[in-house]
């Protein structure tokens, strides 16, 4: 079997390193060295459509696994589609679950979905002002489209009052930011995020075991929100801070999302990234993805048993059964350039060591990295993941920051992910929420 891997990052690096027993082939935007080494490559853009499927049907590709937001948000699932490959990975319609929020929040409202919050759309500044005056709430602002994970601000704490958000909602409308001259404002939840991924066939729902990502860049949740700094997950599939009976509300939240989408739109067929908050009534979605996260694709891919090529053939199928996964934990700490995310230099050689990094049980996925004449050269987004994997969050974690000190270069690491007083402070703070019912 021919199998396609669309992507670039340490994202397409897991899904590639999960493809066995088949012929990989892979386009991506940068020549990163994960990808390049396991696949028969082409450097090109992963949103120029007829480039994908043209190279796809040269080298007689059976299956395409989608990484990124930005093509599945310009229709390459439809695309590939029409000339007969099979995608793991939403059409043009269905991703709209991730690129469009409001018509997210208004598939909760129509079908009566647990886990909605309030919302309202706006597309004008006067009556955004109006409702962020009167609204007595602490308040969420929202580009409706793709902004990579940056475009999120809270007042209170990434805006300081009424007037900041006032501010950035007219940035957002004036400059189109994400593509859109359209705002979402929501409530601003209480509790603690995680994040539920799951393998989608159109109809049934598999679930991946929970994760924690940490957005913020500097250590104690500080700084501005990024696309990830890295994340967590526990040997039961669960978190310290989340029990079963609330994992399992979030995947019944999810199988009816699934069910609403193929009402309003067509089938969903790849992978749901859900993203929730725990708040003293339960979880409440804060977003979708239509596609693995990054970083949590690095807590979870490692530890699948199944057959990844069979889940992806029962996706296509419409058949899923089950996905078995080890009972490990996992924690990942990803490298970026110093600056990271709003200086960080790109053209900076940083040195990896490969083995070591193997030798002491440690795994590393590559991200946004250039290789040129076997030398490897940063982005001015995150360079690699790291990933341990342990009996324990805390044996993951050491084992994880050990093996951060084999790469080398002017680059920073959160070195608290995963750690214990990091994972008490989120069990305390849930604590502190229930407690305020």
């Amino acid at each position: 079997m021919n199998i396609l891997v669309v992507g670039t990052g340490a994202r397409e690096h897991a899904i590639c390193n999960s493809v066995k027993n088949a012929e990989l082939y892979s386009i991506m935007s940068n020549n990163n060295p994960g990808i390049a080494r396991l696949s028969k490559f082409q450097i090109s853009s992963e949103k120029d459509l007829n480039g994908v499927k043209k190279f796809a049907l040269d080298n007689k590709i059976d299956m395409a696994i989608i990484g990124p937001e930005a093509p599945l948000e310009m229709g390459i699932v439809d695309e590939l589609q029409k000339v007969g490959i099979g995608c793991v990975g939403p059409t043009k319609a269905a991703a709209r679950i991730e690129t469009d929020k409001a018509f997210m929040r208004d598939l909760f409202d129509k079908h009566n979905i647990d886990g909605s919050i309030v919302y309202k759309v706006f597309d004008n500044l006067e009556d955004t002002e109006e409702f962020i005056d009167n609204f007595d709430q602490d308040i969420v602002i929202k580009p409706i489209g793709l902004t990579g994970g940056k475009g999120v601000k809270i007042v209170g704490e990434h805006l300081e009052d009424g007037q900041a958000a006032k501010n950035y909602v007219k940035e957002i409308i004036e400059n189109k930011i994400s593509g859109h001259a359209q705002v979402v404002i929501e409530e601003r939840l209480l509790g603690e995020e995680f994040t539920v991924q799951a393998f989608v066939d159109g109809n049934k729902v598999v679930p991946m075991p929970a994760a924690q990502d940490h957005p913020h860049a500097y250590e104690g949740d500080q700084g501005p929100i990024t696309g990830g700094m890295g994340s967590y997950s526990d040997n039961n599939g669960l978190l310290p801070f989340l029990d079963k009976k609330n994992y399992d509300k979030s995947v019944k939240i999810m199988q009816d999302t699934v069910n609403a989408v193929k009402n309003e739109v067509g089938p969903y067929k790849g992978i749901l990234y859900g993203q929730f908050m725990l708040c003293k009534d339960g979880p409440k979605l804060v977003e979708y993805n239509a596609r693995f996260g990054d970083p949590e694709a690095m807590n979870v891919l490692p530890l699948l048993k199944t057959d990844f090529v069979g889940i992806c053939e029962s996706i296509i199928d419409g058949n899923i059964k089950k996905a078995e996964f080890e009972k490990k934990a996992t924690v990942c700490k990803y490298i970026v350039p110093k600056g990271y995310p709003e200086s960080g230099k790109a053209g900076q050689v940083i040195d990896v060591n490969e083995s070591k990094i193997y030798q002491n049980s440690a795994l590393v996925y590559y991200a946004a990295v250039n290789q040129i004449d076997n030398k490897i050269y940063t982005s001015a987004s995150r360079a690699l993941g790291i990933v341990g994997i342990g009996d324990s969050i805390s044996e993951a974690e050491k084992i994880c920051e050990n093996a951060t000190k084999y790469v080398q270069g002017d680059i920073y690491h959160r070195k608290d992910i995963g750690t214990n007083d990091l994972i008490q402070k989120r069990v305390e703070h849930m604590k502190s929420i229930r407690k305020s019912q």
